[in-house]
């Protein structure tokens, strides 16, 4: 698998505030390869040694999955001390994991602050993708999504969001054995979709450098063809995102008119579906090769008739796209229902008979509530079920 170098150059500075482990030492992971050199720099590493520094811990971290710097066996013992001194390689804690009838694993993962986000890893026969949160919780409040039913909390850290990556990894055992090559065979985990909590447009600059990390040659090493970042339509940053991070492009489109994408995508009201798609049409990467997914979720009576579907390939035309057909994933207290198996049918043949691929997504973890726009984090929901009860919150929890 070919790994595409970064598209920007990093600025050399320390980010304003160097992210913190558990026990106070500075974290290194989730760093850019400049920040990473800045840091050793500030921490006494001498200025001509810092570039091949770089690249060795660079390779430990993100290659070979190592945490401690003692195993870091290129490096003199006195530096592999040293640097356990300054720095800590964290990554955030797997809370609970459940695995559904289908093999789709959910991760309750905890982060700083004792704020919780969910992570989750579909298998397929050839692939695996891994949809990473960006966010707890979202501000877009789309009225299908349950992620969208729980507040912003606050942005991920790069670290934060890399991290879920080198979990998932922990947990399929994806690592290579010490001492030995870097795995080459199919790889369990070898997509990634920027689809899970919070809309990661906007944490641009904490998605683009973990996205960068994963990118990277000599760590993860996954092609920027294998990541795709979903937005609701952020349209200021579509451009930025295919010049910064190369990623392929997914919009959550979910209706044909204004007055239905107003209600169920309410950031619609500031950026309308005509200058959403004038941006579209415009994006950097856009080829037949490089198409845009529009994602559309049916929900019964709302979005799903034949007239959407003829609406939907004449808004679309032109742009190299293919739409992805989501049945709507219910969860309590939802206000909608699934389209009719039959209707959605229609709707892809619809879609199909125009030119464009249209298929039909199978619902995967639906039985550990893992499914597409069913994310929101257990820790969430119950601290908001003690509010309702009148009981104090958990210790080391957040207020709902």
């Amino acid at each position: 698998m070919t790994a595409t170098a970064p598209i920007t150059q990093d600025v050399l500075t320390l980010p304003r505030k160097l992210p913190e482990a558990a026990d106070g030492r500075g974290n290194l992971v989730g760093l850019t390869r400049a920040q990473l050199r800045a840091a050793l720099i500030a921490a006494g590493t001498p200025e001509r040694q810092a570039k091949m520094r770089v690249g060795q811990i660079w390779q430990w971290i993100y290659q070979k999955g190592v945490r401690d710097f003692g195993a870091m066996t290129n490096l003199a013992k006195d530096y592999r001390a040293h640097l356990a001194e300054h720095f800590a390689i964290e990554v955030p804690e797997i809370v609970s994991r459940q695995v559904s009838a289908d093999g789709t694993r959910k991760y309750l993962v905890r982060i700083a602050g004792g704020h919780e986000v969910e992570t989750v890893y579909i298998p397929e026969a050839d692939r695996g993708t891994l949809c990473i949160s960006s966010q707890v919780g979202c501000t877009l409040t789309c009225s299908f999504c349950h992620t969208g039913t729980q507040r912003l909390v606050r942005n991920l850290t790069a670290g934060e969001i890399v991290g879920q990556v080198m979990l998932a990894r922990d947990d399929l055992g994806e690592w290579p054995e010490p001492d030995r090559a870097p795995k080459d065979e199919t790889r369990l985990l070898s997509n990634i979709v920027l689809m899970g909590m919070g809309e990661p447009l906007y944490n641009f600059d904490n998605v683009r450098d973990a996205m960068q990390i994963v990118m990277d040659g000599e760590g993860i090493s996954l092609s920027r063809r294998r990541i795709t970042l979903s937005t609701s339509g952020v349209v200021p940053e579509i451009a930025r995102c295919a010049e910064e991070i190369g990623c392929l492009m997914a919009v959550s489109f979910h209706a044909t008119t204004d007055e239905v994408r107003d209600r169920l995508v309410p950031i619609n009201r500031k950026w309308p579906i005509a200058e959403l798609l004038e941006s579209l049409r415009a994006y950097p990467r856009l080829s037949n090769s490089e198409r845009i997914t529009f994602e559309y979720v049916m929900l019964k009576g709302v979005n799903d008739t034949d007239a959407d579907a003829r609406r939907l390939v004449k808004l679309i035309e032109g742009i190299p796209a293919k739409i992805n057909l989501i049945p709507f994933n219910e969860w309590p207290g939802a206000p909608y229902e699934r389209s009719d198996w039959e209707g959605i049918e229609r709707f892809a043949d619809i879609v199909y008979k125009a030119g464009y691929a249209a298929p039909i997504r199978t619902p995967r973890g639906e039985d550990i509530m893992a499914a597409c726009g069913q994310l929101k984090s257990a820790s969430e929901r119950a601290a908001r079920r003690r509010v309702l009860e009148g009981q104090p919150a958990a210790a080391g929890q957040p207020p709902a």
